[in-house]
């Protein structure tokens, strides 16, 4: 399943695509009903709430990963994925850079703050954003309610900005756009959009497009996957003390499509 040149161009200009249906609701259902199993393994591959409940699970894409899941792995190779990202990236050489499924639970489920995704990703060494993409997979409903992503459409177009570690707001330390940039941004390109959608939904966006999600205060659960994708000849350079290969994996295999969801 390969883009269009419209939905190629969408993705250029807004910084995003929204591919609704990707993914049926039996496909998404057995991806699921792998989770528990997955959020009883003790592993620093799981970042938890203070309240003890988890929040992300890293690498459940990967064969030797303690998280590994095969409904995830499967899911991450499919072409109705890989095309649209070889489509993106200009370049069938890609490889798995990592992989997070983000759990936000009914009422718990705490935010995420503004923040670019190519800030971590530049310390780890990748040379171009540009040579880098994610694909969101919703496995629950996503809405304003159930704290769904807001992009802020057009902002990867500004690069890298300069961000300030938040280590309070939430359990996962994060790089944040400081609250007056943000202010300015949204006054500049307008209010960020709210990305919605049905389960099986999947939303590609750039590594520099400035996002954030706010609280699930709806009774039902905000289950969210990314496969973030880089370009073989974007890999990252050797940096002093890197981070854990779990969120930036150093195995440049390249990915195989193969439709076995």
């Amino acid at each position: 399943m390969h883009l269009t040149n419209a939905q190629i161009k969408e993705y250029n200009e807004n910084g995003f695509v929204v591919l609704h249906g990707l993914f049926s609701q039996k496909e998404v259902e057995a991806a699921k009903a792998d989770i528990s199993r997955m959020a009883e393994v003790e592993t620093d591959h799981i970042v938890r709430e203070k309240n003890g409940t988890v929040r992300t699970i890293f690498r459940s894409h990967d064969a030797n990963s303690p998280t590994h899941s095969v409904p995830f792995h499967d899911m991450a190779r499919v072409p109705r994925i890989i095309e649209p990202i070889q489509d993106i990236l200009g370049s069938d050489d890609l490889y798995v850079y990592h992989s997070k499924l983000n759990l936000k639970d009914a009422i718990d489920g705490a935010i995420w703050q503004w923040h670019q995704d190519y800030g971590y990703w530049k310390v780890d060494g990748v040379p171009s954003a540009d040579g880098m993409t994610t694909a969101l997979v919703m496995l629950n409903e996503a809405s304003e309610l159930s704290g769904c992503l807001y992009f802020v459409p057009g902002s990867h177009k500004l690069g890298r900005l300069d961000a300030e570690l938040d280590e309070k707001t939430t359990s996962y330390k994060l790089w944040t756009v400081p609250k007056q940039k943000m202010i300015d941004l949204m006054e500049e390109y307008g209010d960020p959009i709210p990305i919605i959608g049905e389960p099986g939904t999947v939303v590609i966006f750039h590594p520099n497009i400035v996002h954030g999600s706010g609280h699930n205060m709806s009774p039902r659960a905000r289950w969210q996957m990314y496969f973030v994708y880089n370009r073989r000849d974007n890999r990252p350079a050797e940096v002093e003390n890197p981070r854990p290969e779990y969120v930036c994996s150093r195995l440049f295999e390249p990915v195989v499509a193969s439709d076995s969801v």
